[in-house]
């Protein structure tokens, strides 16, 4: 950490490793923030925002919080928080479909720790906590819901301590947390079968790469709807694909116009995923849903802004 530039303005490496807590405590908010904000970019602002927080603070003042790790999770909260409750206005004049980031399994391993054994119906799992179906389900939810879910579901938080951050009495934060499982339960997008769904993505991929239209469409749910994000900046459906008949001809045209693409088997939140690489770098990432056999749900995350987890030399977060 230093200071330069214009008088009063701080400057935070949060990369180092004085920071409290060292780098896993920033790891540890770089998870809780993706989480609740559903990109590595959006994230990493919110842990430079929360650190910067942090720094602001006399010697006093920072040698007065009792509990520095709480204290970051409560401020990175409130700023995710912020972000939020702007994010909807921001998603309206997105080019084309919004897709949360995909990102690798293991990125955040280890990152939350001490959460207390609960009922498992009253909790979002880890992995689901990072799947492309919760994260979109979070995208209906209000900034408040969502925090409250991440924070108690994910984070093990406390209602009282989210209370402090929502601004919500304790049984409010209840109820937040609440309707927010309920619509995760409602939309089916806690995980499924995931001997079921790696065996669905590999036939998935077999089809696709012969060419073969009727096996991959024996794979489509009817009602199977594709969405691409390109964020303006690449080519991609700028409209939902629905239907088996439409979403396999889509598939196919996309294989038959990138014959060069390589492609590796990756492991998401969401279970076994492919990514699409050029050379050194990643082009896509594509993750499905799989329910009863059958694919109900293709996700291709093309936003290069959105890849930055998916190159061979991507840094450690």
């Amino acid at each position: 950490m230093g200071s330069g530039g214009e008088e009063g303005e701080v400057r935070v490496d949060t990369g180092v490793d004085d920071l409290p807590g060292g780098a896993g405590e920033r790891r540890r908010l770089l998870s809780l923030g993706y989480r609740m904000l559903g990109t590595l970019a959006e994230a990493e602002d919110a842990v430079q925002e929360t650190y910067l927080r942090w720094y602001r603070l006399s010697a006093a003042e920072r040698a007065a919080v009792a509990n520095p790790p709480a204290w970051l999770t409560r401020v990175a909260s409130r700023v995710c928080l912020d972000v939020l409750a702007s994010a909807r206005h921001r998603r309206e004049r997105y080019a084309g479909e919004w897709l949360p980031e995909p990102v690798p399994s293991d990125l955040f391993s280890g990152t939350v720790s001490g959460r207390p054994a609960v009922d498992p119906f009253e909790r979002v799992s880890l992995d689901e906590s990072v799947s492309t179906a919760v994260l979109v389900v979070m995208e209906s939810m209000t900034p408040a819901e969502r925090v409250a879910l991440v924070l108690h579901d994910v984070f093990g938080l406390p209602f009282a301590e989210i209370a402090d951050v929502v601004g919500r009495t304790p049984a409010a934060v209840r109820q937040l947390a609440s309707s927010a499982r309920r619509r995760v339960r409602e939309h089916d997008a806690t995980g499924g079968d995931r001997r079921e769904h790696d065996a669905v993505v590999r036939a998935f991929a077999r089809a696709a790469g012969t060419g073969d239209v009727e096996a991959l469409a024996a794979l489509l749910d009817p009602s199977v709807v594709l969405r691409s994000d390109g964020g303006g900046v690449v080519s991609a459906a700028r409209r939902p694909v629905r239907g088996r008949d439409d979403v396999a001809r889509f598939l196919l045209g996309v294989v038959r116009k990138n014959p060069a693409l390589r492609v590796r088997e990756v492991r998401t939140g969401d279970g076994l995923a492919h990514c699409f690489t050029d050379g050194e770098a990643a082009r896509a990432v594509l993750n499905l849903r799989v329910r009863d056999g059958h694919v109900q749900d293709v996700w291709i995350q093309l936003n290069p802004g959105k890849l930055s987890a998916w190159a061979p030399s991507a840094p450690t977060r």
